[in-house]
């Protein structure tokens, strides 16, 4: 039987399994811990780059639009399975924190338990419906057979997906941004070795195609996957899985529905959210698409910094309000606007003084690059709210108030983009009425946010601190009861 990793004896203690941010340096905890998580979006950024190349540039333009069709399916069963696990991750920081190993064992096993069962689930439902679905989205008929194949093999990694992201959150969740990272690149690495051996057929494999992409995918993430296990167990940590005998709590998992559900259904309206916005731009000519579409991948890269920052926020946050030191969580805000808005105000200059140059990178077209420069002066010169915003998200998200998060979405983009990208766009008769609108909806989505911050609301956590005092929470059995 493998030997069980020790208890919350010290700070020591923990951080030989992770990161215990409830004491030491805030600035440093935020950058070593975002850093890895940021070099791990990176990565997958130029992923996703190199297998849009291999399509594209050597498959053609029916393949790449068989992939562009599946993403918003692919994207909806991706968001519930993240959504979900970040909860895992706000319950393990907090419970972190607050040194209550039993609790923290529930909320691993238990999250195992419900994710994987959700993940195999959403695998039946979108191999019968992927096919209606994209029906439904009128998918062109010399399209739509390449999708259905593609579409149909890609969600065989649905299971592995979530499986990945579970374990990351964990670990995440007790401060380990760097060993995850580890895995994510091995994982990159390996899906970009093999999308050329299955696509083409080289070195004795076979030629799949597109279907060769999605292949890669499944066993690039189920060979990670098991190798990330395998490392669990060969080295045991407090978020090692408990396969023999696991401490299964159905109120744990109510709460895990309860924190997730929220963040799954925001990541949903912000899919639908971009749908109805391209739709709007799509009125304006192929020029205006094509405009928007680069421009939205320049936003990719600008607002990374800030998606990162708030989700290591998240963590420190979490972690510090289940060892009830809301002083710190208060530095973590301030350094985490520093050090996030630092990075996001260097995207915002490169995007205001240099629009040409970006734009250059993927067209050559002046009317593209006229709509676009407009774009990226309106929408670049206001990143920096946008990063505001995700560190005020982040603190919520922390105390595990999701809820709080969703509805500022819905109240930005529904509330505020799409209504005045319609407006704008008409009483304006021009696309830039709603590069106005997506520029707004950043400065009312801060707002709200720092609303929510300041409100002070995050303080009552949706981990209430045990009665027991620090000394007794230090000496914890094996477990887990004091």
């Amino acid at each position: 039987m493998r030997e069980q990793p020790p208890g919350f004896r010290a700070s020591t203690d923990a951080r030989q399994y992770g990161r215990d941010m409830t004491t030491g340096s805030i600035p440093r905890h935020l950058l070593l811990f975002a850093l890895p998580i940021l070099a791990g979006s990176l990565l997958q950024t130029a992923y996703s780059f190199i297998d849009a190349i291999w399509v594209g540039r050597f498959l053609g333009t029916v393949a790449l639009a068989a992939i562009t069709v599946s993403f918003p399916i692919v994207f909806a069963l991706i968001a519930l399975g993240a959504g979900l696990t970040l909860a895992t991750n706000v319950l393990i920081a907090q419970y972190f924190g607050a040194h209550r190993r039993g609790e923290l064992r529930k909320v691993v096993d238990s999250s195992l338990a419900l994710i994987g069962l959700l993940s195999l689930i959403l695998l039946l439902i979108g191999e019968l419906l992927a096919p209606r679905a994209l029906r439904a989205m009128r998918t062109p008929p010399e399209v739509l057979p390449l999708a259905v194949g593609y579409i149909r093999v890609y969600l065989l990694a649905l299971p592995f997906s979530y499986g990945l992201f579970l374990t990351r959150s964990m670990m995440q969740g007790v401060g380990d941004s760097r060993r995850p990272l580890y895995f994510q690149t091995a994982s990159v690495l390996l899906n970009t070795a093999l999308d050329p051996l299955l696509i083409f057929g080289l070195l004795g494999f076979p030629r799949l195609g597109l279907n060769g992409a999605a292949w890669s995918n499944v066993i690039a993430q189920g060979i990670t996957l098991a190798a990330l296990l395998f490392y669990l167990e060969w080295k045991p940590t407090l978020v090692t899985p408990n396969w023999r005998c696991p401490n299964l709590d159905s109120d744990t998992v109510l709460t895990l529905v309860r924190v997730g559900l929220p963040s799954a259904a925001q990541q949903v309206l912000v899919s639908l959210g971009a749908v109805i916005v391209i739709s709007i731009v799509n009125r304006f000519g192929p020029a205006a698409v094509a405009a928007y579409g680069a421009g939205s991948r320049i936003d990719q890269i600008a607002f990374m910094p800030a998606l990162t920052y708030g989700l290591a926020i998240s963590t420190v946050a979490g972690q510090n309000l289940g060892a009830g030191a809301f002083h710190r969580v208060r530095l973590a805000f301030r350094w985490g606007v520093v050090q996030s808005g630092s990075l996001t105000l260097m995207g915002s200059v490169l995007a205001v003084a240099t629009p040409q140059t970006l734009l250059r990178i993927f067209t050559t077209d002046p009317e593209v690059i006229a709509l676009g420069t407009l774009y990226l002066r309106i929408v670049g010169g206001l990143y920096i709210f946008l990063a505001v915003m995700f560190i005020a998200n982040g603190i919520a998200n922390g105390a595990g108030h999701t809820l709080v998060t969703a509805g500022i979405t819905v109240m930005s983009l529904w509330v505020v983009r799409v209504p005045l990208a319609l407006f704008l766009s008409r009483e304006l008769g021009s696309v830039v009425g709603v590069w106005y609108a997506i520029g707004l909806s950043f400065v009312i989505g801060m707002l709200l946010a720092l609303g929510y911050y300041l409100s002070g609301r995050w303080q009552h956590p949706i981990v209430r601190r045990s009665p027991l005092n620090t000394s007794s929470l230090l000496h914890e059995d094996e477990t887990g009861d004091s």
